[in-house]
């Protein structure tokens, strides 16, 4: 290759292998040497020669281990960088070793090698012009625009940073003083890179260096490029909104001129992705018939008619106006009564995707907004994240437990839902991670919470609540047959052939295993009796396996009882051995004792009230409705009133007004203390007791009780054991309406209880109560504690009072 003045390296070259880095071109370094064949080198070649082509030695990178002894030519890198040794220091410590500074000449590809020991030497090709390095000569017309363009973008990208840092100027400076030819790579060798990038710069040719300007393979760098130009492209042919559109473009051409070592690289791709994946105008559309709805609506669920009554009414008009925005309903009801599957059943009524979103516990409102792109790890928020997850702008999002949001330092995530759920607002939502506007009107929101106590007002305002009660004993029943059985038989691997579960028997798994609103810890004891007989079954096909075991049959060992009339057997009867397989095992009510245990609910209510001084009363939880029990004894004291039960500052005042009351009216109804004074609390203590103290009690429907349980205890009366009341009192005496009528009258019923006293302006609910229900019990309509004390006693309580005074005085 030599022509004119231009520079030759000696064409047999010794070898220097290094492991641990790449020489460049132009490029200094240090290296250490420490291998046997190394150290023969610099020992027998640089420490010994006398000439300058003597310094001169080949650098090339090692693929093999650098202490072995072994190397040969298949090892060796074929290009390298010829170099000329310019210091080299030896040592001692910790073992002999030299180090060399070398500076990088040309590059040179192997031909031959020649010999591999004491060190190896090679017959090798020079492939740069030295000239082009060491005289201002100009270079091939292309190369030269090539390296001039090169050096225009590297002073381009150097005067981005901070021109304060003394490193930073002396880059500056060496740019302008370094040949052109040269930068790629000096400027490879400051940059970290690793050294199999460094070893792709040395195999590519000159100009194909300084025109890719980068260390990457030709290959992965065009495909790159690619990359961002398709994305480029999504972007351009996406549907999304004009102000979006102009944001990605920006941030397109941001991308195009940032290297891909920084970090800012891979978060703006990422939004833009995101940008692209988002279904600005992409949606399904609604199946809109009213009658396939109904149909679905009554074979997935049972009951709930008021619900399914509102679903058929959006759907209505849906189908009759196509662009009406999608209303946020809210479910409100107890666990277990199937809030969360209705919400899945619309959603195939409609034909729309369905997506759950869990709210419990969620505390920062960046769950609903997202983050910011400023933030390290920052993501988009539950909705936008959702709707990418769905791939349609107008899907069914059920939004779980929105009433167990909870605050935090992060924010008030309520609060960020006030405009998701806004049907005025959400047409516009702005995510923080978008940071532009995306239309959520389309989508169709459900809510589902416990209690409508701990959501905010604001929140409640944008929600349509539709309550979801408990079911009644004849609607378990139902559900059970319907659903769960055969639910639980799929799961178990059993058949109809292999068990029978009575209604008589799912009724007694209600009433004496499971008080509940909901059929959810039905399901649960149905999966334990499954359980059991899938052993029982599973026990039998072993056996039958077994030849030895179908002779024992007959004899005095076998312990299985089959009746005259071949009716199933229970399971008790089948504790040794399985039943036949054509027998199916029937679950009577030993074999809920044998399986799930002694019954949880065996206690009378009537063994509760055996005594003066107990009432029973009505109350709503966010589980459902319940009984409770309200206690009162009076001892010598000093005219206090004791409350205990975990009470809340509402009951405590409902035990003050009833107590005020009943002292008040001591005269009209002749009740006395113990000394027969008609002052209730002269040296007198009354103690109030709720029990169940674990769980927290408060609101102001114990009213009635309180009073009727303390008219009890005074006049030494016994309170009916088979009545339970609800409602509010007033100083006066009045009584006022509540709440939750239907979910406390199922509790009564599932206690068995027959007469239930309730405020007359609460007449109006009774309708939502079902008609079996309500042929089971009778309602006293009361209007003032009068009338509950005479409906809550035998024979009327101001009637008896009256006569037991008169009597007293003739």
């Amino acid at each position: 290759m030599a022509a004119g003045s231009a520079i030759q390296i000696p064409t047999r070259l010794p070898l220097l292998l290094t492991h641990e880095s790449v020489l460049l071109p132009g490029s200094t370094m240090r290296t250490s040497v420490d291998s046997p064949r190394n150290m023969q080198l610099v020992r027998s070649r640089l420490l010994k020669g006398t000439s300058l082509r003597s310094t001169i030695i080949g650098v090339i990178p090692n693929t093999s281990d650098p202490t072995s002894d072994c190397d040969d030519l298949p090892n060796l890198h074929r290009i390298g960088t010829a170099a000329l040794a310019v210091q080299v220091v030896g040592s001692n410590w910790p073992k002999p070793h030299y180090t060399l500074l070398v500076t990088g000449l040309c590059r040179f590809q192997i031909l031959q090698l020649l010999k591999e020991k004491p060190y190896p030497v090679a017959e090798v090709q020079q492939l740069d012009r030295l000239e082009q390095f060491t005289n201002g000569h100009k270079s091939e017309e292309e190369l030269g625009e090539l390296s001039e363009q090169f050096y225009k973008y590297a002073v381009q990208l150097v005067e981005m940073l901070d021109m304060s840092v003394p490193a930073v100027a002396k880059l500056r400076r060496l740019l302008d003083s370094l040949p052109r030819e040269a930068l790629p790579d000096i400027l490879t060798s400051i940059i970290r890179t690793t050294n199999q990038e460094k070893l792709q710069v040395v195999a590519i040719r000159p100009n194909r260096r300084i025109s890719h300007g980068s260390i990457t393979e030709d290959e992965e760098e065009e495909e790159d490029h690619d990359d961002v130009v398709i994305l480029e492209k999504k972007i351009r042919t996406s549907s999304m909104s004009e102000q979006a559109l102009k944001v990605c473009l920006k941030e397109i051409k941001r991308l195009k001129k940032m290297p891909q070592s920084m970090p800012e690289y891979a978060l703006t791709r990422n939004y833009l992705e995101l940008m692209v994946e988002l279904p600005w105008n992409k949606s399904t559309k609604d199946r809109l018939e009213i009658r396939a709805a109904r149909i679905v609506l009554d074979n997935d669920h049972y009951a709930m008619e008021k619900l399914k009554k509102r679903v058929l009414e959006y759907l209505a008009v849906r189908q009759l106006k196509n662009n009406l925005k999608g209303p946020i309903l809210c479910f409100v009801g107890p666990p277990g009564v199937g809030k969360t599957s209705v919400g899945r059943s619309i959603a195939k009524t409609l034909g729309r995707e369905f997506h759950r979103i869990a709210l419990g516990g969620v505390c920062d409102q960046s769950d609903i907004r997202g983050h910011r792109r400023t933030y390290v790890g920052s993501m988009p928020g539950r909705i936008i994240n959702g709707l990418k997850t769905v791939g349609v702008n107008n899907p069914v999002f059920l939004l779980d437990e929105v009433d167990k949001l909870a605050k935090s330092l992060q924010g008030d995530p309520a609060a960020a839902l006030l405009e998701v759920l806004d049907p005025e607002q959400n047409h516009s939502f702005t995510d923080h991670y978008l940071n532009v506007a995306f239309d959520l009107s389309q989508v169709l929101f459900i809510a589902t919470a416990n209690t409508t106590a701990t959501i905010p007002p604001a929140l409640l305002d944008r929600m349509e609540v539709i309550q979801v009660p408990g079911y009644t004993q004849e609607e378990k029943i139902e559900i059970a047959h319907r659903h769960l059985i055969p639910k639980q038989l799929e799961l178990h691997g059993l058949t109809p052939q292999q068990i029978q579960i009575p209604q008589v028997t799912t009724l007694g798994i209600i009433t004496r295993y499971t008080r509940e609103a909901g059929v959810r810890a039905l399901d649960r004891k149905l999966g334990a009796i499954c359980r059991a007989v899938a052993v029982k079954v599973a026990e039998g096909q072993h056996k039958e396996a077994k030849p030895d075991r179908a002779e024992v049959g007959e004899g005095e060992d076998c312990k299985e009882h089959v009746t005259e009339d071949a009716k199933p057997e229970s399971i008790s009867d089948t504790a040794d051995l399985a039943l036949p397989p054509e027998m199916p095992i029937l679950i009577d009510f030993h074999a809920l004792k044998d399986i799930l245990g002694p019954p949880m609910y065996d206690m009378e209510v009537s063994e509760r009230l055996n005594q003066p001084g107990v009432a029973i009363g009505l109350a709503w939880t966010p589980l459902g409705g319940e009984i409770m029990f309200v206690e009162a004894s009076r001892m010598d004291g000093e005219g206090q009133l004791t409350l205990t039960g975990q009470l809340g500052d509402v009951m405590k005042e409902s035990a003050h007004l009833a107590i005020s009351w009943l002292r008040s009216n001591a005269k009209r109804y002749q009740l006395t203390n113990a000394s027969g004074n008609f002052d209730l609390l002269d040296n007198t203590d009354i103690h109030l007791h709720f029990p169940a103290g674990a769980v927290t009690k408060d609101g102001p429907s114990a009213g009635v009780t309180i009073a009727t349980c303390l008219a009890s205890l005074f006049s030494g009366r016994l309170v009916c054991s088979d009545v339970a009341m609800t409602g509010e009192i007033t100083l006066r005496g009045l009584v006022l309406p509540v709440g939750g009528i239907k979910d406390k009258v199922l509790a009564a019923h599932r206690a068995g209880l027959k007469r239930i006293i309730i405020p007359q302006r609460n007449e109006k609910d009774l309708e939502e109560i079902p008609a079996h229900v309500r042929q089971d019990l009778t309602f006293v309509l009361a209007a003032c504690l009068d009338e509950v004390l005479n409906a809550a006693f035998d024979g009327g309580f101001a009637v008896k009072a009256r006569l037991e005074h008169l009597n007293s005085k003739l």
